[in-house]
């Protein structure tokens, strides 16, 4: 909760407008244990997830374009054939997406068109092909992406300060146990409507049939083939969500610090947002590289399950990779990763805060008007 970020205020002044109180975290002040926590902050579940909803739309109606452009780009250097599989990302999640018809594919990926650049493609797919394509692909995956990324949020807050609340002081390991629960939890519950919908994509099945499909695959391999993926995708995630949350707190704490201020502005969480989003990506990158692969594996085993081979585990999987490639590639697609994930952290991050902080002004006038 926005007022609920524990252990005081820093002192000091800052500029009128929005502001997040920032904690004082163990080591930062000796009185961090005796500072009582923000009066009059609290919001409730649901506008936290409100606040945390339209922080997902936001997030991916920035970000999306930058994918778009990129599979574009890639479909212009190998077009993409009958049955395959690729990642679309907007900003929240990883998609799967399956090209249907081959070369005679109609769909936004195989639209005509010769890009010499990013640049050039973000041009010409605007001016001839309007400026909505920029979205295209993006309502059916927000379907998924939005409410994973609410319970992802609200969760973490209510953990945290769940985490507050029993230990009775603030310390650095409570945003990263919080960040690791929360994570771990919307991946488990979103994992299985993922594959449901790489399924219904990829044998283009009606409800009905799909409902048969999952029937016909728990009865052959037990209810946990529903989560098949999910090894590889906790792997990565779970490890950036609990250095993500870590490091803003700590860089969103120093910032507040070092300008004076009594809370977090827009732009300091903006910042923190950016700066622990590239060190969580850069750090768990061995992870996106090999979870990415295992996605496309999973893919073509839903398109062609009798000529596809079983999926290789995690660990053999990055065995694979260096033994191909050498280490480096483990680190492959360094700097798309860090383009792609740094604004969206930052963006998801400010917006969200931003929601917080309108919830929380919002709660205190009723509370006075009430008087």
């Amino acid at each position: 909760m926005l007022g609920g970020l524990p252990g005081g205020l820093i002192p000091g002044q800052g500029p009128p407008g929005w502001s997040i109180p920032c904690p004082v975290l163990q080591g930062d002040s000796a009185m961090a244990e005796k500072l009582p926590p923000s009066p009059g902050g609290g919001i409730t579940p649901l506008q936290q997830m409100l606040a945390s909803g339209t922080g997902a739309i936001l997030t991916s109606l920035f970000v999306t374009p930058l994918d778009v452009v990129k599979i574009r780009l890639q479909a212009q250097r190998t077009p993409f054939s009958k049955g395959k599989c690729f990642l679309y990302c907007n900003g929240l999640m990883d998609h799967l997406y399956v090209c249907q018809n081959g070369n005679g594919c109609t769909a936004w990926y195989k639209a005509p068109g010769h890009f010499t650049g990013t640049l050039d493609a973000f041009v010409k797919i605007t001016r001839n092909e309007g400026i909505r394509s920029l979205w295209s692909g993006l309502p059916p995956t927000l379907v998924m992406a939005v409410p994973a990324t609410v319970i992802y949020f609200t969760t973490y807050d209510q953990l945290r300060d769940y985490l507050h609340a029993r230990m009775g002081s603030w310390n650095h390991y409570i945003p990263l146990l919080a960040g690791a629960l929360a994570r771990l939890g919307a991946v488990t519950v979103i994992s299985p409507l993922e594959l449901i919908r790489t399924k219904m994509q990829s044998q283009q099945l009606s409800y009905r049939e799909l409902r048969v499909c999952i029937q016909s695959a728990v009865a052959q391999d037990g209810w946990l083939s529903l989560w098949r993926g999910w090894g590889p995708t906790v792997l990565r995630d779970v490890p950036f969500s609990a250095l993500y949350w870590f490091n803003y707190e700590l860089v969103r704490t120093w910032l507040c610090r070092q300008a004076w201020l009594d809370g977090a502005t827009f732009m300091v969480s903006f910042t923190s947002g950016a700066i622990s989003g590239t060190v969580a990506a850069v750090l768990t990158l061995p992870f996106d590289v090999v979870k990415t692969q295992r996605q496309i594996e999973l893919g073509d085993s839903e398109v062609h399950p009798v000529t596809a081979s079983k999926p290789s585990s995690t660990w053999l999987l990055m065995q694979r990779i260096r033994a191909e490639s050498g280490t480096r590639g483990l680190f492959a697609g360094f700097l798309p990763r860090v383009i792609k994930v740094a604004p969206a952290c930052a963006i998801m991050i400010s917006t969200y805060e931003f929601g917080k902080s309108f919830f929380q002004k919002l709660n205190q006038e009723q509370q006075l008007r009430g008087l």
